[in-house]
């Protein structure tokens, strides 16, 4: 799990895919200072894991509201960002793993990944994680001077027509049974 000690790797991974590319639609890297106020936000509910290899932070992942209409609280919007110097390495894959083991032990019933098209190694990772397409918006962004389509992805991570019960907080998961499910 991240801790706001981490904002400064964290910032220092995200800051060229919103300086060089359309992967992010910001237009400004946020400073390490934001990207703390982010991480513990992000922590108020939701998990937020990062991948070390040798001591370094090499990627992160996270998850976030779907949206804030009260029928759409069984669904997660989740990320992951991984340093371009470790791509197709097998860190994004754990970090996927191990979150959306997380976000289904808290009680989310399905998952969404916007990808701004085209995108080819994060689809092909969305899928090889069992994420199918459900849609595009088209020509939803604007940046570096041209319009961008974002694909949706949705991963179902309970199929059970079975009323929802409660979505728990990351900090009021049972660890023990978090790290067995990790361990699956």
């Amino acid at each position: 799990m991240a801790t706001p000690a981490d904002a400064e790797a964290i910032q220092s991974i995200y800051e060229p895919y919103v300086a060089g590319t359309v992967i992010s639609f910001e237009f400004d890297p946020p400073d390490t200072g934001e990207v703390a106020r982010r991480l513990e936000g992000t922590l108020a509910q939701y998990p937020f894991l990062v991948a070390v290899e040798e001591g370094t932070i090499v990627g992160y992942a996270y998850g976030g509201t779907h949206s804030p209409r009260a029928a759409y609280r069984w669904s997660v919007d989740v990320s992951v960002y991984i340093d371009s110097a470790r791509h197709r390495q097998g860190a994004g894959r754990a970090l996927y793993r191990s979150l959306l083991a997380l976000v289904t032990a808290q009680g989310y019933r399905r998952a969404y990944a916007g990808i701004t098209l085209p995108n080819p190694a994060s689809v092909g990772l969305h899928e090889a994680m069992g994420f199918r397409p459900v849609g595009v918006y088209q020509q939803v962004g604007w940046k570096f001077g041209a319009w961008h389509d974002v694909g949706w992805w949705q991963l179902s991570l309970d199929d059970s027509d079975a009323a929802p019960g409660e979505i728990r907080r990351v900090d009021e998961l049972e660890w023990s049974a978090v790290a067995a499910i990790l361990q699956a």
